[in-house]
């Protein structure tokens, strides 16, 4: 090799190695503003109070009313009387829909136990014991045995030590009674990988269920799998789950309502957990359990197979009881540290089986495993950010400056798109910011519409990827289009959006959900709820599948917006977006919203001086009205990331007890 290409070999990878290093630099950048505003934040709300006015001695005293004060707001006066009457509602409604009542009477066990089905299936329940509990162990059994499709194996590898041989004699108690009841003593204890693995050698079903030790099934789970797996040729299947406490699971103390298939979703979270039931045929050429990965077994499993799988249903029915006591991983994450690192080995591994490198894995403030994942930008393409704009020159100007001022990515255009602008201020702004290398005013002529503007402003863009940005946006992450274009780069990704607040730092956008909302045609998740929350089972700490995103910060490909004809322009104002987003779902492609890139978004003044309320109304009654005749068979599906369990006249993941 000559001198010359040497040098070029070396100049190349010294510019990689910089560019790399420039990028973490930048993540870094992110993490202090974004803790230094968090400090801003909180400093401002002692500065403002009252008390920080009083004197030194009294401070102590006034801090601890304070406390008390936000703990009323934020989890209501546990002592009020109001506050005791609506738990007892909500727990009687528990148990009425999700406890004990939702069991099947005489009639129902007899209906569902001589249902006949068009397959064959036997279902291999396995369960790895190791110094079970008795009345644990019973009660699981018990829920085994109550099951109403009766065609199951419950296979028991025990690995319990020599001072709990009532494991051994309670179980066989059991296998003497009912054939179906299949159990091993373990030589030794091989974990629960190796213990599950062993159950696994017992197993002779078509389809394989994990079921913990101490744990409890709803009696027609298997039946309800029965149905997806005849109708639906479900080859992975799970349901929603409780975990509660005490000797009754009509103690629940929390609902996990989940949502349909979410690849990123799992990644960051294994949401999928109990009761996980999947086809023989998925383990062909793979393991069930890796030791290498105990303590995070089952997300390691369920990655793999999900992967595999053809058919991944979710049955949005509580039909999966998780018992937490001291030293369960339902109780705490502290009672097994040890799963954090096995956790992020198995999304390494997975990452990885799918081409991703160089990216990292944290821990989020959610919880110990819900992960921020960041992917490794394989490319820099030009950004071209569009921005709609009529008058509101403070609006723009704050917008931009924070664009030029705060972003650490550095291939970007900014194509502002001007729309019948009456003020002299705003023209004299416009022959101000052209004279920045970056930015471009074009100008639409015709009424307003949002669709129409978005879309003639995309004629002009040079970038590969197009940024839809409102002018009363506000940048406050640094890396926001970095945390944007590492799901926007992706091939299986369509639109990704960002998390947005209003001026009070409470949440506007955190995804939309189809059918939410007084009108039912879609609403934004987390409204209004403080920017301190980590959200339903956290998922405000973590990037995710959705069904769309808002327009007012939305990140495509413009050869995607090409081939999908922009925004409809029969949309004029309302619902372009996750009309959008619904025709990008219907390509196989994934929308995806991430937590980690953070603006301002000032109310919706980008549509001009057009204030009629009346008018608007009515127009936003007709096209919500064809949004509804367009999309009717989605609506009465359900949004597939928003389970049926919640109410859609609340945007916060408020159960519908009804």
């Amino acid at each position: 090799m000559s001198d010359e290409s040497n040098k070029e070999q070396y100049y190349k990878e010294l510019y990689e190695r910089e560019k790399a290093k420039n990028e973490k630099l930048s993540y870094q950048l992110a993490d202090a503003y974004r803790e230094i505003e968090d400090l801003k934040l909180k400093l401002g709300r002692i500065k403002g109070s009252v008390f920080w006015k009083l004197s030194k001695p009294f401070r102590v005293v006034i801090h601890f009313f304070i406390r008390q004060k936000n703990r009323i707001v934020a989890h209501g006066n546990p002592r009020g009387i109001a506050h005791k009457l609506v738990n007892k509602y909500r727990e009687k409604q528990s148990i009425r829909i999700h406890g004990t009542h939702s069991f099947p009477n005489a009639a129902r066990r007899k209906e569902e136990s001589e249902t006949r089905f068009s397959k064959e299936v036997k279902f291999s329940i396995l369960v790895p014991l190791y110094n079970t509990p008795e009345r644990f162990l019973r009660e699981m059994i018990e829920s085994v045995l109550a099951q109403t499709y009766e065609n199951w194996e419950l296979c028991l590898a025990d690995g319990s030590d020599a001072e709990h041989e009532q494991v051994y004699r309670i179980c066989k108690s059991y296998f003497d009674k009912d054939a179906r009841i299949v159990y091993k003593k373990l030589d030794k204890n091989e974990g629960i990988s190796g213990n599950t693995n062993e159950c696994y050698k017992m197993a002779t079903g078509n389809y394989i269920g994990l079921f913990d030790h101490d744990d409890i099934l709803h009696p027609s789970v298997l039946y309800e799998y029965m149905k997806v797996i005849c109708d639906e040729d479900a080859d992975y299947i799970y349901c929603d789950e409780a975990t509660f406490k005490g000797n009754s699971i009509n103690h629940m103390i929390t609902l996990h309502f989940k949502p349909d298939f979410a690849p990123d979703n799992l990644r960051a979270n294994n949401y999928i957990c109990h009761f996980s039931v999947f086809s023989r045929e998925l383990l062909e050429g793979t393991e069930l359990f890796r030791s290498q990965f105990d303590g995070s077994q089952d997300h390691d499993m369920i990655l793999r197979l999900t992967a595999s799988a053809k058919h991944i249903v979710h049955v949005p029915k509580l039909l999966y009881y998780w018992r937490s006591h001291k030293g369960s991983v339902a109780s705490g994450i502290g009672a097994k540290t040890y799963a954090i690192n096995a956790a992020k080995g198995a999304i390494a591994e997975h990452l990885k089986s799918f081409g991703f490198r160089d990216f990292e894995i944290e821990s989020t403030r959610a919880f110990e495993t819900i992960f921020r994942i960041r992917y490794a930008l394989t490319g820099h393409p030009l950004i071209s950010i569009i921005i709609p704009n009529k008058d509101h020159v403070e609006d723009l100007s704050r917008c931009v400056e924070s664009i030029i001022n705060v972003s650490t990515y550095s291939d970007y255009e900014v194509i502002i798109v001007e729309n019948n602008s009456e003020t002299k201020e705003i023209r004299d702004y416009y022959d101000e910011i052209r004279k920045h290398p970056r930015i471009s005013v074009v100008e639409y002529k015709g009424a307003f519409n949002y669709s129409k503007i978005n879309n003639f402003g995309a004629g002009f863009a040079k970038g590969e990827y197009l940024l839809l940005l409102n002018n009363d946006t506000q940048v406050i992450t640094p890396t926001w289009m970095e945390e944007m274009m590492m799901y926007g780069q992706r091939e299986d990704v369509g639109a990704v959006g960002a998390k947005l607040y209003y001026e009070d730092r409470t949440i506007q956008h955190a995804g939309i959900v189809i059918g939410l909302g007084a009108h039912g045609t879609a609403g934004h998740t987390h409204y209004r709820v403080p920017e301190a929350n980590v959200g339903y089972m956290g998922r405000l700490c973590y990037a995710q599948d959705v069904t769309a995103v808002t327009g007012a910060c939305m990140l495509v490909r413009k050869s995607l917006y090409e081939q999908l004809g922009g925004l409809d322009e029969e949309f004029a104002v309302a619902l372009n977006d996750v009309d959008f987003c619904l025709r990008v779902r219907k390509l196989g492609l994934l929308n995806v919203f991430t937590p980690f890139a953070e603006l301002y978004h000032f109310e919706s003044k980008s549509r001009g001086s057009d204030n009629k309320k009346d008018k608007n109304a009515l127009r936003y009654d007709e096209e919500a009205k064809k949004f509804k005749e367009r999309y009717k068979v989605e609506l009465q599906k359900g949004d597939p990331y928003y389970n049926r369990n919640f109410s859609l006249l609340h945007s916060d993941f408020t159960v519908n007890w009804k």
